[in-house]
């Protein structure tokens, strides 16, 4: 269980991204975002919003929904992007090479509940949740990894 949360009220999806463009730049190989929430709760967004942040040039982020995973070259290092709602086995996270992405990239993971007991625990979870028919959204933050208080420092305070 994480010592570290933190609840943020989102107000549209434009709030959501500029939470996800201000993490990115702090992130690097090694760090794992795991995102959950249900279907429609912006966890795509968050995720396309940062790595947008994160690229040179800017290109097309489609979700991996049907192709699991996608990879970026971010400025920092390589990006990865899995999807794991249409997950059948867990041993596809081995075959997908997301265990050595864990160590070697920047990972967000959406559906991490998939995981299993393979999710990193040094990983920041991120659960949107989207309370209303609006576009307000309710983002838990938690961590347990120290590094984490450092590179969330200042932006949490959206």
């Amino acid at each position: 269980m994480s010592d570290r949360a933190k609840t943020l009220h989102l107000s549209d999806p434009d709030q959501t991204c500029a939470l996800a463009q201000a993490i990115a730049p702090r992130l690097e190989p090694g760090d794992v975002l795991l995102l959950s929430g249900q279907i429609g709760a912006g966890k795509s967004h968050f995720a396309r919003c940062l790595i947008l942040a994160s690229l040179d040039t800017p290109e097309d982020v489609p979700s991996p929904t049907y192709t699991l995973v996608q990879s970026y070259p971010g400025r920092r290092g390589e990006i990865w992007h899995a999807d794991l709602y249409r997950l059948t086995d867990i041993s596809e996270i081995e075959e997908l090479g997301l265990i050595d992405a864990f160590s070697d990239a920047i990972c967000l993971v959406e559906w991490p509940d998939r995981l299993g007991d393979l999710a990193p625990a040094s990983a920041l979870c991120l659960h949107l949740d989207a309370p209303a028919p609006d576009d307000t959204r309710v983002l838990s933050l938690s961590w347990s990894d120290p590094s984490w208080d450092a590179k969330l420092k200042g932006i949490l305070d959206v």
